[in-house]
């Protein structure tokens, strides 16, 4: 494991552009770890989860003040005016970018010249959290609501509620026979498929799992609370343990084979895996 020092509260990482982008969520800056730093006059910003754009960009929720912004590989920063606090975000199957909008239970889609539209979820005090792409929908961790969320891309929803109670999910990835999610409270990672099936695994207690990243044979998770990144295979098993050190506080995570891991105390972690 190699670990690279990067001022300013590393949250989310993306590799993108043949270079590692992390977002520095108590700064107001995007920075890569080859040393290039953005800093988006912004300081209360949050810019918090950060995606390869189709566009030759990284894009990045800022959910401080109400924007998603965009930093060209060429480093031409932007960012577009998106009410609701976004959070999540990814790439949908239309090729636009969408996000979760936190305070508004919502869900916002922005294409690459800027135009917004916002989508309800449906359900009040939701608080929905990461977003993915599968079996061409989106799907998204309903924090608050104890369930997982499917959506159209004409704004149809569906909403799955999870076998646990109070299970608090979060962190969200598809892999190629269903979708990962993290539940932060209740120390478990789970998998749903496109009927809607639900598989739970518990974790380590007390681990507080928050980002997940699927691999072709299950998935790889952070341990927020334990400070650890561990790999999991498709039964729920974990064969993988990478401990950072107390106060690690790992957050966002890019697997593409090596894996990287943002570590909110000042750097991050490049992980090749064994075998």
């Amino acid at each position: 494991m190699i670990s690279s020092a990067v001022d300013g509260a590393p949250y989310g990482v993306v590799v993108a552009g043949g270079e590692v982008w992390t977002t520095l969520v108590h700064t107001g800056r995007v920075a890569t770890v080859s040393g290039r730093v953005f800093d988006l006059a912004a300081p209360e910003s949050r810019p918090s989860v950060i995606v390869d754009g189709p566009d030759d960009a990284v894009w990045f929720t800022r959910n401080g003040d109400e924007r998603v912004g965009r930093i060209g590989y060429d480093g031409t920063v932007s960012a577009v005016d998106v009410a609701g606090a976004p959070y999540g975000l990814c790439v949908g199957p239309d090729g636009a970018l969408w996000c979760t909008l936190m305070s508004s239970d919502a869900i916002g889609r922005i294409t690459v010249d800027g135009e917004v539209t916002t989508y309800p979820i449906g359900t009040a005090g939701a608080f929905p959290a990461m977003i993915t792409t599968y079996a061409g929908d989106l799907w998204f961790t309903l924090n608050q609501a104890n369930a997982i969320g499917r959506m159209t891309v004409a704004g149809e929803v569906t909403t799955y509620p999870l076998p646990t109670a109070a299970a608090g999910p979060v962190g969200i990835s598809a892999g190629p026979d269903g979708v990962w999610f993290t539940e932060l409270l209740a120390d478990r990672v789970g998998r749903i498929d496109a009927d809607g099936k639900i598989d739970e695994f518990v974790l380590p207690a007390g681990s507080k799992p928050h980002a997940v990243a699927a691999t072709p044979d299950g998935c790889w998770i952070t341990l927020w609370a334990a400070a650890a990144l561990v790999q999991v295979d498709a039964e729920g098993n974990i064969t993988e343990r990478y401990e950072f050190g107390d106060g690690a506080e790992p957050h966002g995570l890019f697997a593409d084979g090596d894996v990287w891991v943002a570590l909110e105390k000042g750097s991050v972690a490049h992980i090749q895996p064994r075998g």
